[in-house]
């Protein structure tokens, strides 16, 4: 499993940083060459635009596994932008 975490960090300075979210990403078809995922997207609310926490559940179909990591992460957060969300 992957964990991406996504952290805000103003200006620079971990001291002051907050989280934004995460992103678990399983592989469901045992290392295939062509692999599906199942996908689990967690967001923080976000005073700053108005969005209130959420999570979304999807998967990434058919992804050719032996790409380098940013591949799939690409086609995650391409899915995760067309995900129906459930606000927590």
């Amino acid at each position: 499993m992957l964990v991406v975490t996504v952290e805000l960090w103003p200006p620079g300075s971990s001291a002051l940083r907050r989280p934004l979210g995460t992103m678990h990403i399983g592989n469901a078809s045992d290392l295939a060459d062509l692999s599906d995922y199942q996908v689990i997207v967690m967001e923080t609310a976000n005073p700053s635009i108005g969005t209130p926490p959420g999570i979304a559940r999807f998967s990434v179909l058919a992804h050719a596994r032996r790409q380098r990591v940013s591949a799939l992460l690409h086609r995650a957060c391409e899915e995760a932008m067309m995900a129906e969300w459930t606000d927590l």
